[in-house]
């Protein structure tokens, strides 16, 4: 992996990742996730269905840059597998704030129309396009999907509930392993035809994400 690209795995990358609990927030509420078992569960769960989904559009986003129909049919192909009308809007959300960052980092005239997506791209959409502009290769940009979602999950159960973060990065490092099974699909992703990318979800995900929404209190927005 570049140097550059080790910018985008740092938490304290300017993207708002850190307001992003990967729906922690709403399963600590409801009682799913109580202990470092329980959440290492949940990460596994996410990781083989929405975690999975954005790693392939991350993937192909980051294979096609400089191909803006193509860049935004992914960026609707995604939105339709995003049931919550909240989880979309959050995505988009997410890849302003990581477009914003980007564009000023590695100014470059695709990545700037990628930017003027109405309402912003889907945040997998924008990360694996900044990969590609950060010079990386969609292998990396996989990588760096399912990184992220791991490290949203972990850190947020540290601050929710006190957790240990030796105990946790243990849980995400496992998590890692796991995911690196599947490396060999990972090719095929970047390649396929867009309705062939993984369409997993988790009903659960999706009611959590709309009730999160509702909350007068949160500390996360999703």
């Amino acid at each position: 992996m570049d140097a550059a690209l080790l910018l985008l795995v740092d938490g304290r990358f300017p993207a708002g990742g850190h307001t992003f609990s990967a729906g922690v927030e709403a399963a600590v509420a409801a009682g799913d996730v109580r202990d470092a078992i329980s959440l290492e569960r949940y990460l596994l769960g996410r990781l083989a269905t929405t975690g999975r989904v954005d790693a392939a559009f991350a993937t192909s986003s980051c294979a096609h840059l400089g191909d803006a129909e193509m860049l935004d049919r992914l960026d609707a192909e995604y939105g339709a597998r995003v049931m919550s009308p909240y989880l979309r809007a959050t995505s988009r959300r997410l890849g302003r704030q990581l477009m914003r960052a980007a564009v000023q980092i590695w100014p470059r005239p695709d990545l700037d129309a990628l930017a003027m997506t109405s309402g912003g791209p889907h945040q997998a959409i924008a990360l694996g396009a900044v990969v590609a502009a950060a010079g990386g290769t969609p292998d990396d940009a996989a990588s760096l999907a399912f990184h992220h979602l791991g490290a949203a999950v972990t850190s947020a159960a540290v601050r929710l509930l006190g957790l240990d973060p030796i105990e946790l990065a243990g849980v995400q490092a496992r998590a890692g392993r796991r995911v690196d099974e599947g490396r060999d699909e990972w090719a095929r992703w970047a390649t396929c035809p867009l309705a062939d990318l993984p369409a997993d979800g988790g009903t659960l995900t999706e009611v959590f994400g709309e009730r999160h929404g509702t909350l007068d209190a949160r500390m996360f927005i999703a």
